[in-house]
Formats: C-alpha cells, sequence, structure tokens
C-alpha cells in the first residue's frame, strides 16, 4: 500500500490565554496530523479546545489575552511558526482556508456576496474584477448553489443558513487551498443541510485532492465522513485512531462516554441515551492528574495518584489514548 504523504503535522502546540482568573490552558501540548486527500475529525464538548487548537494553527489567536506557547506547525514542508505575520497571511487562503462557526458572523452583511467572494480572491490573487467576478460565480457552482450570476448580488440575509453555509465554502474553493478547516460547519442547520453540507465537503477530497479537518462537537455526525478521528478533553487528545477503531474499538471513557450520548439507528426504542455526568473543568485549574477523573465511571484512585496519562498505542495500529486504564484491560 502506498504511503500516504503528510500535509499539516503539528507537534506540542501549546496555547494559552491569561485572564483574571489565571492561565487557561486551552490547547496542552496536543501533537495531530492531517494526510494528504484525508478526511480528519476534531471531536469533544465545547471549552475542550477543539477550535483554538485550529486557530493556532493559523496563528488567528487574539494577544492579548491569548498566546502561543510552543509547538511547531509542520505544513507542507514548512514551519509555520517560524514564519513572519506577512509570510502567514500568504498561508491562510492559499494554503489553509477556515469556514467558521456561523456564518452570518463571518459574511459581512452589508456587502454583496460577489464582492465578498471577489474581494478574497483578489487579495490571494493577481485577478482583475472581471476576473475574481467570474471566479466566483464558478465557485458558487461549483457548491450547488443555484443561478450563481444572480446570488452573487445577494446579500447574505438574503441567503438561508445552508446556502450562507455554501458561500463560505465557495471561498475556500475559490482560493484552491490544499487544507480547509471546517469549524462546526453544520452548526444550527437542520438534518438534512447538514448532510449536504458533509457530502459537499466530501467532495471536495475527491474532486479537488483537498485535505479536510472537520471540528465538531458530535461525534456521530463525521463517523460517515471522516477517515480520522482525534477525541479533544480538556485541552488535550485523549484518543485517536481510524473511524473504524474508534467505532469498533473504543477504550477511552471520554470516548465510550460521547458514544453512548448519540442515538443509533439499530438501537432499543426503548433504550436511554446515556450521558457524560458532570461538566468540563475549568482549564485555569487543570489537575496534575486525569482532567476527566472526576467524571469517569472506570476511575480508581490509582489514577488520582498518577501524573497526567500520555497517549500511548493500543489496540491497532494507529490508535491511540491517554489513559492509565484502557476500559478494555480493565
Amino acid at each position: 500500500m502506498e504511503q500516504q504523504k503528510v500535509l499539516l503535522d503539528v507537534k506540542n502546540l501549546r496555547t494559552s490565554f491569561f485572564t483574571d482568573e489565571g492561565e487557561v490552558k486551552s490547547v496542552n501540548d496536543v501533537s495531530f496530523h492531517v494526510n494528504e486527500k484525508e478526511v480528519v475529525a476534531v471531536v469533544g464538548e465545547s471549552g475542550s479546545g477543539k477550535s483554538v487548537t485550529q486557530l493556532s494553527v493559523i496563528q488567528l489567536i487574539q494577544s492579548p489575552p491569548g498566546k502561543i506557547l510552543g509547538g511547531e506547525v509542520w505544513f507542507d514542508g514548512k514551519d509555520l511558526m517560524k514564519f513572519t505575520k506577512n509570510e502567514i497571511k500568504e498561508i491562510r487562503g492559499n494554503g489553509i482556508s477556515m469556514i467558521f462557526q456561523e456564518p452570518m458572523t463571518s459574511l459581512n452583511p452589508v456587502y454583496t456576496v460577489g464582492n465578498q467572494l471577489t474581494e478574497v480572491l483578489r487579495s490571494h490573487s493577481k485577478m482583475s474584477k472581471k476576473e475574481a467576478w467570474q471566479r466566483g460565480v464558478e465557485a458558487l457552482a461549483a457548491v450547488g448553489i443555484p443561478d450563481p450570476e444572480a446570488r452573487m448580488k445577494n446579500y447574505p440575509f438574503e441567503m438561508s443558513g445552508g446556502m450562507r453555509q455554501r458561500v463560505m465554502i465557495a471561498i475556500a474553493v475559490a482560493c484552491n487551498s490544499k487544507l480547509i478547516v471546517a469549524d462546526e460547519p453544520t452548526t444550527a442547520l437542520d438534518v438534512t443541510t447538514q448532510a449536504q453540507v458533509m457530502e459537499l465537503l466530501l467532495s471536495l477530497v475527491k474532486e479537488k485532492g483537498t485535505s479536510i479537518i472537520v471540528v465538531t462537537h458530535n461525534l456521530g455526525l463525521v463517523t460517515r465522513y471522516a477517515d480520522r478521528i482525534y477525541v479533544m478533553y480538556a485541552g488535550r487528545i485523549v484518543e485517536s485512531g481510524t473511524t473504524e477503531q474508534l467505532l469498533t474499538d473504543p477504550r477511552h471513557p471520554y470516548t465510550l462516554g460521547l458514544l453512548a450520548s448519540v442515538p443509533r439507528l439499530d438501537s432499543n426504542k426503548d433504550e436511554d441515551l446515556v450521558p457524560i455526568e458532570g461538566t468540563p473543568p475549568n482549564l485555569a485549574r487543570i489537575p496534575e492528574y486525569c482532567a476527566f477523573y472526576p467524571r469517569c465511571r472506570y476511575a480508581c484512585e490509582e489514577c488520582k495518584k498518577k501524573a497526567h496519562p500520555e497517549l500511548r498505542p493500543v489496540g491497532g495500529d494507529g490508535h491511540f489514548i491517554a489513559c492509565h486504564r484502557n476500559v478494555k484491560e480493565g
């Protein structure tokens, strides 16, 4: 089997926010990679550090109060952490595009979709207004927006939520980015539109060879689309592996909890969903031991006496967990 080429390789990334309450360790020694032509999902509850990790990769952390404290971000063979501000601006859009959670806050309500699309295109390439407009029309058509020429003249508020999300994807398509980061791309969309958006993202991988990172709290949403999954909790990755490994052989108690809280078509209709009890920890007061300990039904006193578990291989090839117990072993 031909070995896949790594497009993005993040090593020991650390990002904190310095507040009146103390240092909030939002990204705490996170390492992950994305191969070419691959769909990778990063899942976890709100506040787990998923979005901040991706914002750190393209250096969009608001400073102050945020600061990237260390780590390496290798993209296409170059360490972005060593780039100047102007150099990293060139990477955004041309190399890595980000689709933010709520398109209505990302699209300017007083400019037409066409104006915003052409502005992005002209800022990343030497195009005339006419060429950028035509590329924008083609991009809207590529993401399945009917009558794209007319839609270019629409304002964002004249479009549905699903249509606005397609516009955000069109901007990424138009820039021919090698990597697209989709941050909660289906938030506030109905189930049918969610599936359409995910299928659209998947088609980019097949047609353009684009790699995609899908950031979501909904583990059930990505199991059909992702090649691999990283599970985050309290600023750290607690389990990673192929989608099949995490679905058929989950090893971390948090992953088990996420799966148990998602409804399944093959489950008994009288069977209740099992929520994860408790709340995520305060990232300004993360304990030295496992942060999931207070909510873990498999925890024992030994877990509290040991330092925070590091990722270790378990199960099949490429499957890692950060857990002292390993629920399969007891």
